[in-house]
């Protein structure tokens, strides 16, 4: 399975950036190029047909890659089910709490568990989309304030603009990245520790085992729908360029509105999920370990609610440190 999915999911990127290459090489432009490929390698080049081959080879890619997300994703929910029964077995030991007693819906703890879990993989996924909207945007902001759009003398991009464009995205990645990588690893050292057991109840280990089922859980199907949702509108705009030949009309213009939304769905959020599940049940099984050791479990809840107010930080941080900033 792992060569074939290796091999699937690198097929995406390989005529996506098949197509790119051709467009930025301006090979049409070339004087005589026609009667040099055909003298070097013996045939007739037709710019047209493989221009829609490589239309057609992109939304094949985009299938491709929607497919082969998931089972990755899967392989990632298999490894954090181990760790969140191993988890459930160290408790059992430790502390002396049956395993029915954790996974109980009657239990107070597990629900909110639940539900927290569910609202951390909402938050990552609408997290991850703001850093590439804003990236993104800052990126066609420097476009138009410094490159000549439009001047027939100058086609071919300059080298400079090219590099402070990748700069500007990489640099909004980067941001992003660090936003989210914060909170939830403040997230998962504070829930442990506010999950620590005390004097009147040790119920309150469940808390954290029902938020990693819930990482794992929601994670698993929200990556599924966002890789499925985001090649869906991704292969619309290809259905209306290659299938409808209708490239420049408004519903071609409301097909790229779409895919603006498909890229981050299918290529950020969906793949990202992967490490979010599991750093969060690795990371989560050694907090846990901690916090449920006799000597730290006096100073837990202050050691929890320092990282939680560390991670709620960063949560605004991730939205409104990276909105798009309005003109002045």
């Amino acid at each position: 399975m792992g060569p074939v999915t290796i091999a699937v999911d690198s097929y995406g990127p390989v005529t996506d950036n098949a197509q790119s290459v051709y467009e930025l090489s301006l090979i049409e432009e070339i004087p005589n190029i026609k009667e040099e490929i055909k003298e070097q390698y013996g045939f007739e080049p037709d710019f047209e047909n493989a221009k829609q081959y490589l239309e057609e080879n992109d939304g094949a890619g985009n299938t491709f890659k929607a497919t082969s997300k998931p089972v990755l994703i899967g392989t990632a929910v298999v490894g954090a089910t181990t760790m969140i029964f191993s988890l459930i077995l160290v408790i059992k030991n430790t502390l002396g709490i049956q395993p029915e007693m954790i996974l109980n819906l009657l239990n107070p703890y597990t629900l909110l568990g639940l539900l927290t879990g569910g609202a951390v993989i909402y938050w990552f996924s609408g997290a991850s989309m703001q850093a590439v909207t804003t990236g993104a945007y800052r990126a066609v902001e420097y476009i138009k304030e410094n490159i000549k759009l439009g001047n027939a003398d100058e086609k071919c991009a300059n080298v400079a603009n090219s590099k402070e464009v990748v700069k500007i995205c990489t640099q909004y990645a980067q941001k992003g990245m660090v936003n989210i990588f914060i909170a939830l690893f403040a997230f998962a050292l504070a829930l442990a520790c506010l999950s620590a057991p005390n004097a009147d109840s040790q119920l309150a280990v469940s808390f954290f085992v029902s938020y990693l089922i819930a990482i794992a859980v929601f994670g698993l199907f929200q990556a599924v729908f966002m890789a499925n949702a985001g090649g869906c509108w991704d292969n619309a705009k290809k259905i209306v360029e290659v299938d409808l030949k209708e490239k420049g009309t408004t519903l071609h213009e409301a097909t790229v509105v779409g895919d603006t939304v498909g890229d981050p769905f299918k290529d950020t959020s969906s793949v990202a999920m992967n490490p979010i599940i599991k750093f969060t049940t690795l990371f989560g099984l050694l907090a846990m370990e901690i916090a449920i050791n006799e000597s730290f479990r006096s100073i837990a809840p202050i050691v929890g609610i320092v990282f939680f107010i560390i991670a709620i930080i960063f949560v605004v941080r991730s939205f409104y440190g990276m909105r798009i900033p309005t003109k002045k």
